[in-house]
């Protein structure tokens, strides 16, 4: 029984820690702490099981199989969730009007620039999102400019911008009472 229990808590805590490590690395510092008191009480009771019987195999094997499964669910969960944000620099050899204005008609925030390459000119666009809405970022660029180099990265902080407006508008929409007519 002591088996069961301990492979259980492993495979709800190694989610947790990593939802809480994502969550710290993003820079949401109170759920993250929030998450951690959880946390730490699964973790002292899981080990303090595995230690009270260390000739006891299965209880080892029930914490090394846990942890195994833990992170998987782990890896699953986080890739749902996807929390934060994802900025997007995509290399076009020629200018795509339409992709610009079918980006920003899509709720995209673009930001265009002319560099040259070694042979010719080339168009880069900025365009900063919500990791929810990379699928559909990409599906554009595939359908619109499938040539188009795209890198990827998740930025930590950001101030100002096209984003940073409208998720004030939506906070300032939300803690705004309601008016009657």
């Amino acid at each position: 029984m002591d088996a069961l229990i301990i492979f259980v808590a492993q495979l709800v805590l190694v989610p947790i820690v990593t939802i809480r490590t994502i969550l710290v690395v993003k820079g949401i510092r109170n759920i993250a702490a929030f998450i951690g008191i959880f946390e730490g009480f699964i973790y002292v009771i899981s080990l303090g099981l595995v230690f009270s019987d260390l000739s006891n195999i299965w209880n080892m094997v029930a914490y090394a199989l846990g942890f195994g499964c833990g992170l998987f669910l782990g890896s699953i969960l986080e890739t749902k969730l996807q929390i934060g944000y994802v900025t997007f620099q995509v290399n076009l050899m020629t200018r795509n009007e339409e992709l610009v204005k079918t980006l920003r008609a899509s709720g995209f925030g673009v930001t265009t620039y002319i560099g040259e390459g070694i042979e010719d000119h080339r168009y880069r666009l900025d365009v900063l999102a919500k990791r929810n809405r990379e699928r559909e970022f990409m599906d554009i660029i595939d359908r619109m400019d499938p040539k188009a180099f795209v890198v990827s990265f998740e930025p930590r902080t950001f101030k100002g911008g096209f984003l940073t407006k409208r998720m004030k508008k939506r906070e300032q929409a939300k803690t705004k009472p309601a008016e009657s007519h």
